[in-house]
């Protein structure tokens, strides 16, 4: 579903995660670790995070601030192997990493993510660690369903909302990338 356009609303990158490994490395993420979502006027149900790659010592963890000028890696994100192999495959500097958790019957709302997009030097990139049929993801007007393993592209600075109709949780790992002539590279061409 490759759209062939200069600046797409949303588009599927070049490569398949194994899901199997994603599903690994999962399984070591505490119970705990999970942190409710911050933005709570926009969501229902179960939206959670649990921060991969955050700022030091931040009171929110899972929020990927624009204003931060340093990222680190947490200590979690080296107890999983896969998630630092999947990461390693972007060739471009990375901010915010997060594991996003949209629990059974959970929604969030339509809304927009202001500045998050291509023409705005920021790309939000998407890898579907889990999902379920019932997963309903609209961008820009358009409905999609992101399958577990695949990575996608979408500018979030368009209207978006995702929702959970499945009896199972959705988990993606969603990182925040600094566009560079390689990311710019996948995106366009």
């Amino acid at each position: 579903m490759k759209q062939n356009t200069a600046n797409p609303s949303f588009l599927r990158l070049p490569v398949h995660f194994d899901t199997d490994r994603l599903q690994e490395d999962l399984a070591c993420v505490p119970t705990q670790a999970w942190l409710a979502h911050f933005n709570q006027r926009i969501y229902e149900g179960d939206w959670s995070g649990v921060p991969l790659r955050a700022v030091p010592g931040s009171a929110i963890p899972i929020y990927s601030d624009p204003n931060a000028q340093i990222w680190e890696d947490t200590p979690l994100l080296a107890q999983c192997p896969y998630f630092q192999e999947v990461i390693q495959y972007f060739c471009c500097p990375l901010l915010s990493v997060r594991l996003l958790r949209l629990g059974p019957g959970a929604i969030i709302r339509e809304h927009r993510d202001p500045m998050l997009g291509l023409d705005y030097g920021e790309a939000r990139i998407h890898v579907v660690v889990s999902t379920n049929p019932d997963v309903e993801c609209r961008i820009a007007g358009i409905d999609q369903h992101w399958a577990a393993g695949e990575c996608w592209y979408a500018d979030f600075n368009q209207p978006h909302s995702f929702s959970n109709r499945g009896k199972t949780e959705r988990i993606h790992m969603v990182l925040d990338c600094v566009v560079n002539d390689w990311l710019r590279a996948v995106l366009v061409n």
